[in-house]
């Protein structure tokens, strides 16, 4: 198939070059940056550049091409504020970077559409100890300022399901780690000595490294029902401080510095909501029953050494 993929030089975009490819697929990488080009070239795919929160722009660069499937797999992390806001680039890129790539996708002919969402959208909050599913309730409100994020994967879950004359499917990702992921950036903080975990018991949560992450998507769009999400997360959850225990001995960092929970609620509260807040399980039964997908790495512990 040819491919229009968003977000090709991020976490998931490097991975997913390559994942395509290996499966015979031709792939057209909207880039922003002209700088960024060569990665995406020297991955065998034809770069565009574009900017997706730019509607017009977006579409004048699709002008004349054609794409079987368009691959919304875009954020904005490297450039998030401390303080999440409705103005979050990441956000906006879910809700009208989605819009401008379904217009997008009708200019170049494309009938089907994979987005990228997020397991957080089941809700910010301690779940227990039950294994969540995609038949428990999405898109749940806590009171935080971490609704944003759940809003913004409910926001394009519904347009990619909505949109007329396509076949949307949507990956609920857990929490990435790998090569430019949470565990690089925590890494950095750590030989740093910059405090990253609130003292105390953490939250847990389900976390997929970022080369289990593209093969998924891969697997989504070649086999995915319309219409349906898929969580895409390993086999074994992990709290955080156990996270950044093994980030830090994988990386040969020094151990994380803990700070009170009341600072990491002022500093950066969406961070607070993530590590301290919620605790959540979540099955990627689905994904391995419909898409034949289970993860090559079982755990953080495994795929920190294969990274």
């Amino acid at each position: 198939m040819r491919v229009l993929l968003a977000g090709a030089t991020g976490a998931i975009g490097i991975p997913l070059l390559s994942a395509l490819a290996a499966a015979g697929h031709e792939v057209i990488a909207l880039v922003r940056d002209p700088a960024k080009e060569r990665l995406v070239t020297e991955r065998g795919a034809h770069a565009l550049v574009a900017d997706v929160l730019d509607g017009d722009g977006l579409l004048r660069a699709v002008e004349g091409q054609s794409a079987d499937v368009v691959m919304h797999q875009a954020t904005a992390l490297r450039d998030a504020p401390r303080r999440l806001g409705p103005d979050d680039p990441t956000l906006a890129l879910r809700d009208r970077g989605t819009a401008h790539l379904l217009r997008a996708a009708r200019e170049v002919g494309a009938r089907r559409f994979v987005t990228q969402s997020l397991i957080t959208g089941y809700g910010y909050r301690d779940h227990g100890t039950r294994i969540l599913t995609e038949d428990d309730d999405f898109g749940v409100h806590v009171g935080t300022v971490a609704d944003l994020v759940t809003d913004s994967s409910v926001a394009t879950e519904r347009q990619v399901f909505a949109a007329a004359g396509i076949e949307g499917v949507a990956l609920r990702y857990g929490m990435f780690y790998g090569r430019n992921a949470f565990s690089d950036m925590f890494a950095g903080m750590m030989r740093r000595r910059i405090p990253v975990l609130p003292r105390g018991a953490t939250g847990t949560t389900s976390f997929v490294h970022v080369h289990d992450a593209a093969v998924a998507a891969v697997a989504a769009m070649e086999r995915g029902r319309a219409g349906q999400a898929y969580n895409v997360v390993d086999d074994e959850p992990m709290s955080w401080r156990d996270f950044m225990t093994e980030v830090a001995r994988a990386h040969g960092t020094p151990r994380p510095v803990a700070m009170p929970r009341w600072l990491i609620r002022a500093a950066v509260p969406y961070l607070g909501c993530l590590m301290i807040d919620t605790t959540m399980r979540i099955s990627h039964a689905k994904a391995t029953r419909e898409l034949g997908w289970t993860p090559a790495h079982r755990g953080v512990r495994d795929g920190l050494r294969a990274r």
